[in-house]
């Protein structure tokens, strides 16, 4: 102890109080180090213990929670399967009555076509029979017709017969008169012929022979005059006769030249002469085409002519009809459009009064009747005896919409009600206003106010005003009357 005290007695100096500062600084931050690591741990571990609890008790909470929306799922699930069942159940009816109905129209249709069917047959076997007796009728006619045909044609051609072979032995007669008168003339003429040749052949000779004496004096002289001139032109033509025969050469070539061309132009002209002949036949027989093909022309133009005012008919026809369509199809269209846009406005409404109905009317929106089945009964044999068949058969057509009537009817009822209700309340409301009035009339004074009737003007405990009328209560769903 004594060594501690003169230690600590001892002065220090500055580097060591310095040391001694950093020293103390440094166990401070250790240990404030330390402090902070502890309390970090401490802090996270709190913090995972925190973390822990949390997500149990959030487990549990949200475990709990479950249950409790699956029991109030569940209560809802059961209300909207009962609901659902039910509306449901009434589709299924609904469908149900549709089914029978169309059963019903099914059965119908086909006793219809049936019954159109066995009278189209009825029909039909009475028109066969008919047809079978008219062709009967008409081979008859046709058979007897054929007979006085088959007769006259008999008895023309016998006639035609006989007068052919009455005409033949008349030309044969005829022919054979002729043949023998031109013998007799032929024989005649031959015997004049050889007597007038006989003549003139004597007469001939005579003549021959005196011109042949004269002749042959004259010929002699002339002999000697040629023989003469001759033997002159011989002298002085011989050159000429060179000439004369390179020139008959030459002739006779061009002459067979000629000749080569005489029958190439004979059967030239032959041919010509045949192709005029064909031309001519031709001629002919394309004149009797064209008359036949203008015959055929004008027959065609006729029926042209005919055809193009029947098609004019028709196209003015055709057009009148299209005309007559369009007009109509128009209107159909403008009134289904009409009944399109009313199906809709009336689907858009029945949308809208889906959601004001009540679970109520959902459950069950046709309502029974209220009548007995006796009074239902009466109005029935009434209604069965008043009908006639042309309602009938239009009753039957619109059975679909009797509940759709019967939905009207209700909320027709239900509308007038709640107008006569709203009447009701409208007179109550102005004759509780009236008396508002007249009380607050009475607390006021005025010369106006007491010229009037005053309800404090009170004689024998009496009031000169009317009394009130009993107000009854009433809600807005009854539908009773009120009192007055």
């Amino acid at each position: 102890m004594p060594k501690k005290e003169k230690k600590a007695k001892t002065p220090l100096s500055d580097e060591e109080q310095l040391l001694l500062f950093q020293q103390k600084l440094l166990a401070e931050e250790e240990m404030a180090k330390k402090k902070e690591r502890l309390l970090s741990q401490f802090l996270k571990d709190k913090l995972a213990k925190e973390e822990h609890s949390s997500a149990l008790n959030l487990n549990k909470i949200n475990t709990q929670w479950r249950t409790v929306l699956r029991e109030v799922k569940t209560r809802e699930l059961h209300k909207d399967i009962e609901i659902l069942s039910q509306t449901f159940e009434r589709v299924v009816d609904c469908k149900d009555n549709v089914i029978k109905s169309l059963a019903k129209d099914l059965s119908e249709a086909e006793e219809q076509y049936a019954r159109a069917l066995r009278s189209h047959l009825h029909n039909v076997d009475q028109l066969l029979a008919l047809q079978r007796h008219r062709l009967s009728l008409l081979e008859e006619s046709y058979n007897m017709e054929l007979e006085a045909l088959t007769k006259e044609f008999e008895t023309e051609r016998k006639t035609i017969i006989d007068q052919h072979e009455k005409e033949i032995h008349y030309l044969q007669d005829i022919f054979m008169a002729m043949e023998q008168n031109y013998i007799d003339s032929e024989y005649e003429s031959k015997l004049e012929f050889q007597s007038m040749w006989n003549d003139l052949k004597n007469m001939n000779l005579e003549e021959k022979h005196f011109l042949r004496l004269h002749l042959e004096n004259i010929v002699e002289d002339l002999w000697r005059k040629f023989q003469d001139v001759l033997k002159n032109y011989t002298d002085a033509t011989e050159d000429r006769k060179a000439a004369f025969e390179t020139l008959q050469v030459k002739d006779e070539k061009s002459s067979k030249e000629i000749e080569v061309h005489m029958k190439k132009i004979q059967k030239l002209q032959d041919a010509i002469t045949i192709s005029k002949g064909k031309i001519m036949i031709h001629s002919r027989e394309s004149e009797d085409e064209n008359r036949y093909i203008r015959n055929d022309k004008e027959l065609v133009l006729v029926q042209l002519r005919n055809l193009k005012a029947q098609r004019t008919q028709a196209r003015a026809a055709s057009q009148k009809n299209l005309v007559k369509l369009t007009l109509e199809s128009n209107a159909t269209l403008k009134a289904l459009r009409k009944i399109v846009d009313k199906g809709e406005k009336i689907l858009k409404l029945a949308e809208i009064c889906r959601k004001f109905e009540t679970e109520e009317e959902k459950v069950l929106p046709f309502y029974s009747s209220v009548l007995t089945p006796k009074e239902q009964e009466g109005i029935e044999e009434n209604n069965l005896e008043e009908l006639t068949e042309e309602l009938a058969k239009v009753m039957v057509d619109y059975t679909g919409m009797e509940n759709f009537w019967k939905r009207y009817n209700k909320v027709k009822l239900e509308q007038l009600s709640l107008q006569h209700r709203r009447a009701q309340l409208l007179d109550i409301n102005g004759k509780l206003r009236e008396m508002l009035k007249q009380y607050l009339d009475g607390i006021s004074v005025s010369d106006e106010v007491l010229s009037q009737l005053n309800p404090l003007f009170i004689v024998n405990y009496q009031s000169n005003l009317p009394q009130p009328l009993s107000i009854p209560t009433a809600h807005p769903g009854d539908k009773q009357h009120p009192t007055t």
